[in-house]
């Protein structure tokens, strides 16, 4: 990785061990350390062919090892134990790199500069020996927090080789063009140094999907029954075959039932019927009764 230090820099013992860390990378990438943004001093700008990321880089007072927290509210611990910067008077280190990507950003709008998007990480460098994990965690979408030093440096590595997912859109011309807006091109990396570095002259053209002419439309020809008419005709057919079949059986089930019952004969007897008395005339009587 190109790495370039701001003239009259006073770097920190923290920050010349970034600095080494940066150095061993065989990662594409340029790295400006100590960069005056917008009247403010930015720890480190990382461009890739991929993205553009600000850091601000702290180092310790003491030797503290064990797991780092850092809660969105309260102070950051090291095993429930506050961690201690080597620069506490600066304010959080979180607000710090939010005001960077901020000054960054402004300063690049202003020169008519595309800044696209810009992620930001704190960067921790404890002692040698010591070891503070995760050696990464992440405060919210696009701002980090990276532990990492001369003797454990391979997240610290990882963050700036995957910081961003975007395609290869920082070329040659617009890492050189962002370098002379914030008035580096005095001691900016050649056009030379940045191919040798990996970065591309020309942006990928952006993959095109080929389209396909549509399928010719087969229009059914007069009299002839299309494939789906077809299946309809079966369709209905067979339906109709198991409608008969399944009435041909109730019926037959029904006169298998009804030759299977016994057939109970009632005895009935007939009693005839007597005849009426034959019809012999009265003699009746003048006010005789009943007559």
């Amino acid at each position: 990785m190109l790495v370039r230090v701001g003239p009259g820099a006073e770097l920190s013992g923290a920050e010349r061990e970034f600095v080494a860390c940066l150095r061993s990378y065989p990662t594409t990438g340029l790295a400006v350390i100590n960069l005056e943004a917008d009247n403010r001093r930015v720890d480190a700008v990382v461009w890739t062919p991929r993205g553009l990321t600000v850091l601000e880089v702290h180092g310790f007072r003491r030797r503290q090892s064990g797991i780092l927290t850092t809660p969105a509210e309260g102070p950051w611990t090291i095993s429930d134990t506050p961690v201690e910067l080597d620069d506490p008077d600066s304010g959080s280190p979180a607000d710090r790199v939010e005001h960077g990507i901020y000054a960054v950003k402004h300063m690049l709008q202003r020169a008519l500069r595309d800044p696209g998007h810009i992620s930001g990480a704190v960067v921790l460098v404890p002692f040698r020996g010591a070891v503070v994990r995760p050696a990464r965690t992440t405060l919210r979408p696009g701002l980090d927090v990276v532990v990492g030093n001369v003797t454990d440096a391979t997240e610290l590595r990882i963050y700036l080789e995957g910081f961003s997912a975007g395609p290869r859109n920082w070329t040659v011309d617009r890492v050189i063009g962002a370098c002379d807006a914030f008035g580096l091109a005095h001691f900016a990396p050649s056009r030379a140094e940045l191919i040798d570095a990996g970065f591309e002259q020309n942006a990928p053209e952006p993959a095109t999907t080929i389209a396909r002419p549509p399928k010719p439309r087969v229009e059914p020809t007069p009299g002839v029954a299309t494939k789906s008419q077809a299946y309809a005709g079966w369709s209905v057919f067979v339906v109709a075959a198991v409608g008969v079949l399944l009435v041909l059986g109730v019926i037959v089930s029904a006169l298998a039932h009804d030759s299977t019952r016994p057939t109970s004969v009632t005895d009935t007897t007939t009693s005839p019927t007597p005849s009426p008395p034959p019809y012999r005339p009265v003699e009746c009587w003048p006010f005789q009764s009943g007559c």
